[in-house]
């Protein structure tokens, strides 16, 4: 595990989606995640014919995204990345064990509190989801 990532995000296992970062700026980051066979989700979606479920592929990106929000903002005591709008999702490519994915993200633009996104997973050069993506800095609420 990597502790830049735990030190970066809240997400811990098993919801945590990103193995490693592979490359970053201000404005774009490349993540990837080893999606293992013996991943829980593969137990129930589908015993005789496994494949990663969608929404996962999408929180991979998702998790990317906050990453790269908080090199971009930096972090702040007390305040977590949340979701707040997916738009243009498109599934191309099924994801199976075994398989590694390449999750990149580009930072669009901000707009008061919203921070606009678009990435993408890739196996093999293939891309397997597109996503257009908001998200937003809220208050931890304990």
């Amino acid at each position: 595990m990597n502790d830049e990532i735990l030190n970066t995000i809240p997400h811990r296992p098993p919801f945590l989606f990103v193995d490693e970062i592979v490359e970053q700026t201000d404005t774009r980051i490349h993540t990837r995640k080893t999606i293992n066979a013996d991943e829980p989700f593969f137990k129930g979606h589908y015993p005789d014919f496994p494949i990663m479920p969608g929404v996962l592929i999408c929180e991979c990106v998702f998790q990317a995204g906050a990453l790269l929000m908080a090199k971009k903002l930096g972090t702040e005591e007390g305040k977590v990345p949340v979701l707040t709008r997916i738009q243009n999702v498109k599934f191309k490519q099924p994801v199976y064990p075994d398989s590694v994915l390449d999750i990149r993200v580009e930072y669009g633009e901000s707009v008061g509190p919203a921070h606009y996104m678009k990435g993408k997973a890739e196996v093999n050069g293939k891309t397997a989801v597109s996503v257009e993506f908001t998200a937003m800095l809220m208050e931890e609420q304990r």
